[in-house]
């Protein structure tokens, strides 16, 4: 039936919430893109006298069409090229939702949304919800068509999976500029050693190229290995310079508010280096660099003035 524009504007006042969520839930930006374009569609065929709590009815529906699409990634995954990373959103990105406290930011981190690949589709729909959105578990459990004790059951399950990563350290973007510049200061020394020292013993590095840009698919593991791996990666030549198009810029900012390092060639980025930090160094280094799942950072990217880069690479 046909909408009012005091329907369209009901939803378009809870699509920047159901962005954020779509995202948080399938670790895509396009597919959360199409996920609440798929809700406003149902949206309109809607009764709108049989909706009592439009909020409520719009958050019941994405979420569940985000079930839906998390269990067909499932299988999608499982003959993907190499490594799946999460498509990483920069700094001032609306779909990164709210920030206010530290579940908040946290459920957003890029390690978090690694760890949530774990999950069940239910874990992870109330982890988000309850930690992410403060939904409270009886709005959950009206959302998934579940108890409120099994909502709760649930996200203790959810976060004892997730609580396996170790503990992230928060940084403000001042100082996730600095550790990206004494990162990229250690890579381009041409030697291992100044790596080594900001590693944790056990870190590991790993990217994602979906297949369509050469990226490590088995990660490297140990501050030798992933440092002697990062002193050959930012070793300029010709071979990268031709792949990538030219001389990247490289750029420090942060990406689902983590350090981070991005690589950009006339305007369009072609990697972001995620850094796990931890109060005892970098913990991991994931690169995303399959072009697909960098078209929403190209187009926040190009649409802010980012200054000079650090200086250009490759």
């Amino acid at each position: 039936m046909a909408r009012t524009s005091h329907d369209v504007d009901l939803f378009m006042a809870a699509k920047p919430r159901l962005e954020a969520i779509a995202y948080r839930l399938l670790g895509s930006a396009s597919e959360a893109e199409d996920a609440v374009q798929e809700t406003f569609l149902r949206w309109q065929d809607a009764d709108s006298d049989l909706v009592r709590v439009p909020e409520a009815w719009l958050a019941k529906v994405l979420t569940n069409l985000c079930l839906n699409q998390l269990t067909s990634a499932r299988a999608r995954r499982e003959t993907y090229v190499g490594a799946w990373l999460p498509e990483p959103l920069i700094a001032g990105d609306p779909m990164l939702g709210p920030a206010d406290s530290a579940e908040q930011r946290e459920a957003v981190s890029y390690a978090v949304l690694v760890l949530l690949e774990r999950l069940s589709p239910n874990e992870r729909a109330v982890y988000v919800l309850r930690e992410a959105f403060d939904y409270s578990h009886r709005e959950i459990a009206e959302i998934l068509d579940v108890s409120e004790a099994a909502s709760q059951q649930i996200l203790h399950r959810a976060k004892k999976h997730v609580a396996q990563g170790r503990a992230r350290a928060e940084v403000d973007e001042a100082a996730a500029r600095r550790v990206v510049e004494e990162f990229l200061v250690a890579a381009t020394s041409g030697r291992t050693e100044p790596l080594v020292r900001l590693l944790t013993a056990d870190a590991v590095a790993i990217g994602d190229g979906g297949g369509k840009v050469p990226a490590r698919a088995k990660a490297f593991e140990g501050a030798l290995a992933v440092a002697t791996f990062l002193r050959g990666l930012f070793k300029p030549g010709p071979a990268k310079r031709a792949l990538l198009g030219g001389s990247a810029g490289i750029y420090a900012t942060t990406a689902n508010g983590d350090p981070a390092v991005v690589a950009v060639v006339d305007g369009q980025v072609v990697g972001v280096m995620c850094l796990e930090l931890t109060a005892e160094g970098i913990t991991a280094v994931r690169s995303q660099v399959n072009p697909d799942k960098l078209e929403r950072v190209t187009r926040r990217w190009t649409a802010a003035d980012h200054g000079e880069p650090l200086f250009s690479a490759f």
